[in-house]
Protein backbone atom coordinates (compact mmCIF):
# COMPACT_ATOMS: atom_id res chain seq x y z
CA UNK A 1 0.00 0.00 0.00
CA UNK A 2 0.66 3.49 -0.19
CA UNK A 3 3.21 4.93 2.46
CA UNK A 4 2.42 7.82 4.21
CA UNK A 5 -0.46 9.26 6.54
CA UNK A 6 -3.55 9.69 5.92
CA UNK A 7 -3.87 13.52 5.49
CA UNK A 8 -0.68 13.76 3.36
CA UNK A 9 -2.12 11.20 0.78
CA UNK A 10 -5.74 12.73 0.99
CA UNK A 11 -3.82 15.50 -0.71
CA UNK A 12 -3.63 14.01 -4.13
CA UNK A 13 -6.48 14.41 -4.80
CA UNK A 14 -7.63 17.21 -3.26
CA UNK A 15 -5.09 19.26 -5.00
CA UNK A 16 -7.26 18.19 -7.86
CA UNK A 17 -10.73 19.78 -7.26
CA UNK A 18 -12.44 18.42 -10.35
CA UNK A 19 -11.69 14.82 -9.48
CA UNK A 20 -12.71 15.62 -6.06
CA UNK A 21 -15.46 16.98 -7.03
CA UNK A 22 -16.30 14.33 -9.29
CA UNK A 23 -15.07 11.54 -6.81
CA UNK A 24 -17.75 13.33 -4.47
CA UNK A 25 -20.79 13.28 -6.63
CA UNK A 26 -19.65 9.59 -8.02
CA UNK A 27 -19.35 7.93 -4.96
CA UNK A 28 -22.85 10.10 -3.21
CA UNK A 29 -24.64 8.50 -6.45
CA UNK A 30 -24.24 5.06 -4.84
CA UNK A 31 -25.39 6.08 -1.69
CA UNK A 32 -28.35 7.77 -3.16
CA UNK A 33 -29.31 4.57 -4.56
CA UNK A 34 -29.12 2.66 -1.38
CA UNK A 35 -30.93 4.90 0.24
CA UNK A 36 -33.87 4.40 -2.49
CA UNK A 37 -33.18 0.47 -2.06
CA UNK A 38 -33.29 0.28 1.33
CA UNK A 39 -36.31 2.67 1.94
CA UNK A 40 -38.40 1.42 -0.83
CA UNK A 41 -39.22 -2.05 1.79
CA UNK A 42 -41.12 -1.52 5.05
CA UNK A 43 -38.89 -3.83 6.53
CA UNK A 44 -35.95 -2.15 5.76
CA UNK A 45 -35.56 -1.67 9.59
CA UNK A 46 -36.36 -4.96 10.91
CA UNK A 47 -33.60 -6.13 8.29
CA UNK A 48 -31.04 -4.53 9.97
CA UNK A 49 -31.83 -5.35 13.57
CA UNK A 50 -32.09 -9.23 12.26
CA UNK A 51 -28.82 -9.53 10.80
CA UNK A 52 -27.02 -7.34 13.87
CA UNK A 53 -28.49 -9.82 15.58
CA UNK A 54 -27.36 -12.95 13.81
CA UNK A 55 -23.42 -11.31 13.03
CA UNK A 56 -23.54 -10.91 17.19
CA UNK A 57 -24.85 -14.56 17.71
CA UNK A 58 -21.87 -15.77 15.39
CA UNK A 59 -19.26 -13.40 16.93
CA UNK A 60 -20.91 -15.23 20.49
CA UNK A 61 -20.67 -18.44 19.05
CA UNK A 62 -18.13 -18.14 16.40
CA UNK A 63 -15.44 -21.43 17.43
CA UNK A 64 -18.85 -23.51 17.52
CA UNK A 65 -19.76 -22.30 14.33
CA UNK A 66 -16.40 -22.94 12.74
CA UNK A 67 -16.28 -26.58 13.92
CA UNK A 68 -19.67 -27.30 12.96
CA UNK A 69 -19.16 -25.43 9.19
CA UNK A 70 -16.23 -27.47 8.81
CA UNK A 71 -17.19 -30.62 9.52
CA UNK A 72 -20.19 -30.28 6.78
CA UNK A 73 -17.80 -28.99 4.21
CA UNK A 74 -15.20 -31.62 4.76
CA UNK A 75 -18.65 -34.53 4.45
CA UNK A 76 -19.66 -32.17 1.16
CA UNK A 77 -16.26 -33.49 -0.52
CA UNK A 78 -14.61 -29.73 0.40
CA UNK A 79 -10.39 -29.91 1.61
CA UNK A 80 -10.68 -27.84 4.44
CA UNK A 81 -7.19 -25.89 5.11
CA UNK A 82 -6.77 -23.10 8.22
CA UNK A 83 -4.31 -20.74 8.29
CA UNK A 84 -3.41 -18.62 11.27
CA UNK A 85 -2.04 -15.25 9.41
CA UNK A 86 -1.34 -14.08 5.67
CA UNK A 87 1.72 -15.92 5.19
CA UNK A 88 0.43 -19.23 6.18
CA UNK A 89 -2.41 -18.38 3.83
CA UNK A 90 -0.37 -17.74 0.80
CA UNK A 91 1.84 -20.96 1.65
CA UNK A 92 -1.48 -22.82 1.33
CA UNK A 93 -2.39 -21.43 -1.80
CA UNK A 94 0.51 -21.66 -3.55
CA UNK A 95 1.07 -25.63 -2.03
CA UNK A 96 -1.87 -26.56 -3.68
CA UNK A 97 -1.74 -24.95 -7.03
CA UNK A 98 1.78 -25.91 -7.36
CA UNK A 99 0.86 -29.59 -6.85
CA UNK A 100 -1.27 -29.38 -9.89
CA UNK A 101 1.94 -27.64 -11.51
CA UNK A 102 -0.84 -24.80 -11.80
CA UNK A 103 0.51 -21.96 -14.35
CA UNK A 104 -2.23 -19.70 -14.54
CA UNK A 105 -5.20 -18.76 -12.31
CA UNK A 106 -8.90 -17.08 -12.77
CA UNK A 107 -9.50 -14.82 -9.88
CA UNK A 108 -12.71 -13.29 -8.94
CA UNK A 109 -13.12 -10.11 -6.16
CA UNK A 110 -11.51 -11.13 -2.87
CA UNK A 111 -10.36 -8.37 -0.20
CA UNK A 112 -9.12 -11.13 1.61
CA UNK A 113 -6.44 -11.63 -0.62
CA UNK A 114 -5.62 -8.04 -1.40
CA UNK A 115 -4.97 -8.32 2.82
CA UNK A 116 -2.75 -11.06 2.15
CA UNK A 117 -1.08 -10.08 -0.67
CA UNK A 118 -1.60 -13.09 -2.47
CA UNK A 119 -0.76 -11.83 -6.13
CA UNK A 120 2.56 -10.51 -5.65
CA UNK A 121 3.62 -13.76 -3.67
CA UNK A 122 2.07 -16.42 -6.66
CA UNK A 123 3.70 -13.94 -9.10
CA UNK A 124 7.16 -14.42 -7.81
CA UNK A 125 6.55 -18.28 -7.68
CA UNK A 126 6.04 -18.15 -11.64
CA UNK A 127 1.82 -18.26 -11.01
CA UNK A 128 0.09 -15.97 -13.52
CA UNK A 129 -2.51 -14.24 -11.97
CA UNK A 130 -5.57 -12.92 -13.54
CA UNK A 131 -7.63 -10.87 -11.59
CA UNK A 132 -11.41 -11.03 -13.44
CA UNK A 133 -13.95 -8.58 -11.76
CA UNK A 134 -13.31 -5.90 -14.55
CA UNK A 135 -12.71 -3.37 -11.47
CA UNK A 136 -9.71 -5.28 -10.21
CA UNK A 137 -8.77 -6.33 -13.87
CA UNK A 138 -8.36 -2.59 -14.50
CA UNK A 139 -6.33 -1.72 -11.77
CA UNK A 140 -4.52 -4.89 -12.01
CA UNK A 141 -3.49 -3.84 -15.41
CA UNK A 142 -1.98 -0.41 -14.14
CA UNK A 143 -0.29 -1.68 -10.86
CA UNK A 144 -2.91 -0.13 -8.52
CA UNK A 145 -4.36 -1.33 -5.17
CA UNK A 146 -8.36 -0.93 -4.98
CA UNK A 147 -10.04 2.40 -3.77
CA UNK A 148 -13.34 0.73 -2.74
CA UNK A 149 -13.77 -2.91 -1.95
CA UNK A 150 -16.95 -3.15 -4.42
CA UNK A 151 -16.12 -0.81 -6.61
CA UNK A 152 -12.14 -0.71 -7.16
CA UNK A 153 -11.89 1.60 -9.80
CA UNK A 154 -14.18 4.13 -8.53
CA UNK A 155 -11.34 6.72 -8.38
CA UNK A 156 -10.29 6.25 -12.39
CA UNK A 157 -12.47 8.04 -15.75
CA UNK A 158 -13.36 6.28 -18.61
CA UNK A 159 -10.40 8.38 -20.65
CA UNK A 160 -7.92 7.33 -18.19
CA UNK A 161 -9.35 3.32 -18.64
CA UNK A 162 -9.22 3.41 -22.39
CA UNK A 163 -5.31 4.89 -22.17
CA UNK A 164 -4.69 1.69 -20.24
CA UNK A 165 -6.86 -0.84 -22.47
CA UNK A 166 -4.83 0.99 -25.80
CA UNK A 167 -1.58 0.13 -23.83
CA UNK A 168 -2.30 -3.53 -22.59
CA UNK A 169 -4.34 -4.77 -25.17
CA UNK A 170 -3.59 -2.42 -28.13
CA UNK A 171 -7.41 -1.22 -28.24
CA UNK A 172 -8.51 2.10 -30.87
CA UNK A 173 -7.00 4.63 -28.96
CA UNK A 174 -9.33 7.59 -27.21
CA UNK A 175 -12.64 5.27 -27.77
CA UNK A 176 -13.47 5.45 -24.38
CA UNK A 177 -17.36 4.03 -25.03
CA UNK A 178 -17.83 2.11 -22.04
CA UNK A 179 -19.72 -0.68 -24.16
CA UNK A 180 -16.62 -1.12 -26.40
CA UNK A 181 -14.14 -0.92 -23.17
CA UNK A 182 -16.21 -3.71 -21.64
CA UNK A 183 -16.29 -5.88 -25.15
CA UNK A 184 -12.38 -5.45 -25.03
CA UNK A 185 -11.81 -6.88 -21.64
CA UNK A 186 -14.83 -9.60 -22.05
CA UNK A 187 -12.95 -10.52 -25.39
CA UNK A 188 -9.52 -10.48 -23.35
CA UNK A 189 -10.81 -12.93 -19.97
CA UNK A 190 -12.79 -14.81 -21.81
CA UNK A 191 -9.21 -16.12 -22.88
CA UNK A 192 -8.26 -16.43 -19.48
CA UNK A 193 -10.94 -18.13 -18.30
CA UNK A 194 -10.33 -21.02 -20.94
CA UNK A 195 -6.91 -21.39 -20.45
CA UNK A 196 -6.34 -21.17 -16.94
CA UNK A 197 -5.32 -24.30 -14.63
CA UNK A 198 -7.26 -23.50 -11.14
CA UNK A 199 -9.45 -20.88 -10.20
CA UNK A 200 -10.15 -18.68 -6.95
CA UNK A 201 -12.89 -17.03 -5.39
CA UNK A 202 -13.71 -15.14 -2.43
CA UNK A 203 -16.72 -15.46 0.31
CA UNK A 204 -19.42 -13.55 1.31
CA UNK A 205 -21.26 -16.42 3.56
CA UNK A 206 -20.29 -19.31 4.64
CA UNK A 207 -23.39 -21.76 6.24
CA UNK A 208 -22.26 -23.52 9.12
CA UNK A 209 -25.74 -25.84 9.05
CA UNK A 210 -25.10 -27.39 5.50
CA UNK A 211 -21.27 -26.43 4.74
CA UNK A 212 -21.76 -24.73 1.61
CA UNK A 213 -20.76 -20.93 0.81
CA UNK A 214 -22.03 -18.22 -1.11
CA UNK A 215 -19.98 -15.60 -3.40
CA UNK A 216 -21.94 -12.35 -4.96
CA UNK A 217 -20.87 -10.83 -8.11
CA UNK A 218 -22.47 -8.76 -10.65
CA UNK A 219 -20.93 -9.78 -13.53
CA UNK A 220 -20.46 -14.00 -13.39
CA UNK A 221 -16.79 -14.30 -13.29
CA UNK A 222 -16.87 -16.08 -10.26
CA UNK A 223 -19.11 -18.50 -11.68
CA UNK A 224 -17.17 -19.10 -15.20
CA UNK A 225 -13.94 -19.80 -13.48
CA UNK A 226 -15.12 -22.16 -11.05
CA UNK A 227 -16.93 -24.08 -13.59
CA UNK A 228 -14.27 -24.10 -15.97
CA UNK A 229 -11.65 -25.11 -13.74
CA UNK A 230 -10.25 -28.54 -12.38
CA UNK A 231 -9.28 -26.90 -9.19
CA UNK A 232 -10.88 -24.64 -7.25
CA UNK A 233 -9.74 -22.50 -4.23
CA UNK A 234 -12.33 -20.17 -1.94
CA UNK A 235 -10.73 -18.13 0.76
CA UNK A 236 -12.58 -16.82 3.27
CA UNK A 237 -11.95 -14.53 6.69
CA UNK A 238 -13.17 -16.20 9.78
CA UNK A 239 -16.22 -13.87 10.45
CA UNK A 240 -18.06 -15.19 7.29
CA UNK A 241 -20.08 -17.69 9.12
CA UNK A 242 -23.41 -17.39 9.37
CA UNK A 243 -25.61 -20.13 11.36
CA UNK A 244 -28.19 -21.41 9.27
CA UNK A 245 -29.11 -21.47 5.25
CA UNK A 246 -32.77 -19.25 6.67
CA UNK A 247 -30.11 -16.89 7.68
CA UNK A 248 -29.09 -16.20 4.10
CA UNK A 249 -32.22 -14.20 3.14
CA UNK A 250 -31.55 -11.28 5.22
CA UNK A 251 -28.04 -11.20 5.15
CA UNK A 252 -28.47 -11.04 1.06
CA UNK A 253 -30.94 -8.32 1.43
CA UNK A 254 -29.10 -6.00 2.91
CA UNK A 255 -26.03 -6.98 1.19
CA UNK A 256 -27.02 -5.79 -2.72
CA UNK A 257 -29.04 -2.77 -1.94
CA UNK A 258 -26.44 -1.22 1.32
CA UNK A 259 -23.81 -1.86 -1.05
CA UNK A 260 -25.32 -1.15 -4.62
CA UNK A 261 -28.86 -0.67 -4.42
CA UNK A 262 -29.60 -3.74 -5.93
CA UNK A 263 -32.61 -5.51 -4.60
CA UNK A 264 -29.95 -8.45 -5.02
CA UNK A 265 -26.84 -9.30 -6.64
CA UNK A 266 -27.12 -10.55 -10.61
CA UNK A 267 -25.12 -13.83 -9.10
CA UNK A 268 -25.81 -15.22 -5.60
CA UNK A 269 -23.93 -18.62 -6.19
CA UNK A 270 -24.15 -21.38 -3.90
CA UNK A 271 -21.11 -23.61 -3.78
CA UNK A 272 -21.81 -26.73 -1.94
CA UNK A 273 -19.71 -29.80 -3.11
CA UNK A 274 -17.05 -29.91 -6.30
CA UNK A 275 -18.52 -31.42 -9.37
CA UNK A 276 -17.25 -34.81 -10.90
CA UNK A 277 -13.37 -34.51 -11.25
CA UNK A 278 -13.14 -31.30 -9.51
CA UNK A 279 -11.02 -30.45 -6.39
CA UNK A 280 -12.41 -28.02 -4.27
CA UNK A 281 -10.31 -26.37 -1.27
CA UNK A 282 -11.43 -23.60 1.36
CA UNK A 283 -9.14 -21.72 3.19
CA UNK A 284 -10.28 -20.32 6.49
CA UNK A 285 -7.80 -17.74 7.84
CA UNK A 286 -7.71 -15.68 10.82
CA UNK A 287 -5.31 -12.67 10.41
CA UNK A 288 -5.48 -10.83 13.75
CA UNK A 289 -9.63 -11.72 13.83
CA UNK A 290 -9.71 -13.86 16.65
CA UNK A 291 -7.36 -11.45 18.54
CA UNK A 292 -10.11 -8.70 17.31
CA UNK A 293 -13.11 -10.48 18.84
CA UNK A 294 -11.31 -10.50 22.48
CA UNK A 295 -11.56 -6.67 22.17
CA UNK A 296 -14.86 -5.63 23.93
CA UNK A 297 -15.16 -2.24 22.81
CA UNK A 298 -14.06 -3.11 18.79
CA UNK A 299 -15.21 -6.46 18.77
CA UNK A 300 -18.03 -6.13 16.80
CA UNK A 301 -16.29 -4.22 14.02
CA UNK A 302 -16.28 -8.12 12.64
CA UNK A 303 -19.70 -7.79 12.11
CA UNK A 304 -19.06 -6.56 8.53
CA UNK A 305 -20.44 -7.89 5.95
CA UNK A 306 -17.86 -5.48 3.35
CA UNK A 307 -20.71 -3.95 1.53
CA UNK A 308 -18.83 -0.13 1.57
CA UNK A 309 -21.98 1.58 2.68
CA UNK A 310 -20.06 3.46 5.08
CA UNK A 311 -17.61 4.37 2.50
CA UNK A 312 -20.13 5.52 0.56
CA UNK A 313 -22.16 7.90 2.97
CA UNK A 314 -18.75 9.50 4.44
CA UNK A 315 -17.73 12.88 3.48
CA UNK A 316 -13.68 12.07 4.23
CA UNK A 317 -13.60 9.21 2.17
CA UNK A 318 -15.30 10.82 -0.67
CA UNK A 319 -13.34 13.70 -0.83
CA UNK A 320 -10.06 11.98 -0.11
CA UNK A 321 -10.55 8.59 -1.53
CA UNK A 322 -9.92 5.24 -0.86
CA UNK A 323 -5.68 5.43 -1.39
CA UNK A 324 -4.96 7.83 0.96
CA UNK A 325 -6.15 5.06 3.81
CA UNK A 326 -2.95 3.44 2.80
CA UNK A 327 -4.73 0.36 4.15
CA UNK A 328 -6.68 -2.85 1.70
CA UNK A 329 -9.89 -1.88 3.74
CA UNK A 330 -10.20 1.69 3.71
CA UNK A 331 -12.78 4.21 4.96
CA UNK A 332 -14.50 4.31 8.35
CA UNK A 333 -14.30 0.68 8.26
CA UNK A 334 -11.14 0.19 7.76
CA UNK A 335 -10.16 2.80 10.16
CA UNK A 336 -11.33 0.45 13.41
CA UNK A 337 -10.21 -2.48 12.17
CA UNK A 338 -6.75 -1.57 10.73
CA UNK A 339 -5.19 -0.29 14.48
CA UNK A 340 -5.35 -3.90 15.85
CA UNK A 341 -3.16 -4.91 12.96
CA UNK A 342 -0.63 -2.01 14.02
CA UNK A 343 -1.37 0.52 16.22
CA UNK A 344 1.22 2.61 15.25
CA UNK A 345 1.41 2.46 11.47
CA UNK A 346 -2.40 3.27 11.17
CA UNK A 347 -2.70 5.44 14.20
CA UNK A 348 -3.79 8.44 11.51
CA UNK A 349 -6.91 6.26 10.48
CA UNK A 350 -9.40 6.66 13.40
CA UNK A 351 -8.96 10.74 12.80
CA UNK A 352 -9.63 10.62 9.27
CA UNK A 353 -13.48 11.53 10.50
CA UNK A 354 -15.40 13.51 11.38
CA UNK A 355 -17.10 11.47 13.60
CA UNK A 356 -20.58 12.68 12.46
CA UNK A 357 -22.08 8.95 12.52
CA UNK A 358 -23.25 8.76 9.48
CA UNK A 359 -21.24 5.47 8.79
CA UNK A 360 -23.03 3.96 11.72
CA UNK A 361 -26.68 5.28 10.68
CA UNK A 362 -25.90 3.36 6.97
CA UNK A 363 -24.28 0.09 8.52
CA UNK A 364 -26.59 -2.90 7.51
CA UNK A 365 -25.38 -4.95 10.71
CA UNK A 366 -25.45 -2.16 12.78
CA UNK A 367 -22.11 -1.51 13.76
CA UNK A 368 -21.15 1.65 16.16
CA UNK A 369 -18.46 2.32 13.75
CA UNK A 370 -18.26 6.47 15.19
CA UNK A 371 -18.15 5.55 18.97
CA UNK A 372 -15.36 2.83 17.43
CA UNK A 373 -13.77 5.68 15.65
CA UNK A 374 -13.46 7.90 19.18
CA UNK A 375 -12.56 4.94 21.43
CA UNK A 376 -9.69 4.27 18.77
CA UNK A 377 -8.60 7.71 19.33
CA UNK A 378 -8.38 7.25 23.02
CA UNK A 379 -6.30 4.16 22.62
CA UNK A 380 -3.95 6.01 20.64
CA UNK A 381 -3.67 8.86 22.26
CA UNK A 382 -2.90 7.06 25.38
CA UNK A 383 -0.45 5.01 23.19
CA UNK A 384 1.90 7.88 22.60
CA UNK A 385 1.16 7.73 18.97
CA UNK A 386 -0.56 11.28 18.00
CA UNK A 387 1.78 13.38 16.38
CA UNK A 388 3.57 16.34 18.25
CA UNK A 389 1.61 19.02 16.43
CA UNK A 390 -1.86 17.68 17.50
CA UNK A 391 -1.03 17.09 20.83
CA UNK A 392 0.33 20.99 21.46
CA UNK A 393 -2.64 21.87 19.14
CA UNK A 394 -4.89 20.26 21.45
CA UNK A 395 -3.62 21.82 24.72
CA UNK A 396 -3.25 25.14 23.81
CA UNK A 397 -6.87 24.77 22.73
CA UNK A 398 -7.63 23.30 26.16
CA UNK A 399 -6.22 26.06 27.94
CA UNK A 400 -8.06 28.76 25.99
CA UNK A 401 -11.17 27.32 25.79
CA UNK A 402 -10.90 26.44 29.52
CA UNK A 403 -10.50 30.31 30.29
CA UNK A 404 -13.20 32.73 29.23
CA UNK A 405 -11.01 35.92 29.56
CA UNK A 406 -8.31 34.27 27.16
CA UNK A 407 -10.93 33.06 24.66
CA UNK A 408 -12.43 36.61 24.70
CA UNK A 409 -9.08 38.88 24.41
CA UNK A 410 -7.73 36.36 21.84
CA UNK A 411 -10.82 36.53 19.62
CA UNK A 412 -10.40 40.12 19.66
CA UNK A 413 -6.85 40.23 18.72
CA UNK A 414 -7.75 37.26 16.03
CA UNK A 415 -10.44 39.33 14.17
CA UNK A 416 -8.04 42.45 13.99
CA UNK A 417 -5.00 40.21 12.70
CA UNK A 418 -6.76 38.98 9.99
CA UNK A 419 -8.52 41.87 8.99
CA UNK A 420 -5.05 43.28 9.11
CA UNK A 421 -3.17 40.77 7.68
CA UNK A 422 -5.61 38.24 5.75
CA UNK A 423 -2.22 36.01 5.20
CA UNK A 424 -1.77 35.27 9.04
CA UNK A 425 -4.55 32.56 8.33
CA UNK A 426 -4.61 32.05 4.75
CA UNK A 427 -1.52 30.34 3.99
CA UNK A 428 -0.22 26.95 3.30
CA UNK A 429 0.60 26.76 6.79
CA UNK A 430 -3.19 26.31 7.82
CA UNK A 431 -4.62 22.99 7.34
CA UNK A 432 -8.29 24.33 6.78
CA UNK A 433 -6.99 26.72 4.15
CA UNK A 434 -5.49 24.14 1.73
CA UNK A 435 -9.11 23.03 -0.25
CA UNK A 436 -11.48 25.81 1.55
CA UNK A 437 -12.17 29.67 1.32
CA UNK A 438 -11.62 31.07 4.85
CA UNK A 439 -14.88 32.63 5.56
CA UNK A 440 -14.93 36.62 6.23
CA UNK A 441 -14.59 37.69 10.00
CA UNK A 442 -18.01 39.39 11.88
CA UNK A 443 -16.86 42.25 13.16
CA UNK A 444 -19.37 41.09 16.11
CA UNK A 445 -18.39 37.59 17.92
CA UNK A 446 -21.90 36.24 18.89
CA UNK A 447 -21.12 36.83 22.73
CA UNK A 448 -21.58 40.53 22.33
CA UNK A 449 -24.31 39.49 20.28
CA UNK A 450 -26.00 37.48 22.54
CA UNK A 451 -25.28 39.79 25.56
CA UNK A 452 -27.62 42.66 23.18
CA UNK A 453 -30.22 40.66 22.46
CA UNK A 454 -30.94 38.32 24.95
Amino acid sequence: MSEGKHADLAEKLTNDTDRTDWHNKSIWGVRKKRDVAAFGIPDWELLRETGSNIKDYVLDNLHDLLIEFEQNAIKNGIQVHWAADAQEHNAIVHGILAKHNVKKIVKSKSMLTEECGLNPHLEKNGIEVIDTDLGERIIQLREEHPSHIVMPAIHLKREEISDTFHESWGTEKGNFDPKYLAGAARESLRQDFLTADAALTGVNFAIAETGEYVVCTNEGNADMGAHLAPVQISCMGLEKIIPKREHLSVMLRLLARSSTGQPITAYSSHFKKPRKGQEMHLVLVDNGRSRHIQLPKFKNGLKCIRCAACMNTCPVYRRSGGHSYHVTVPGPIGSILAPNTNLKEYSDLPFASTLCGACSNVCPVKINIHEQLYEWRQVIGKAGHVESSKKIGLKVMNFVLSNPKVYDIGGKIGKKAVSLLPYAVNNPLNPWYKSREMPDMDTESFKDWYKKNR
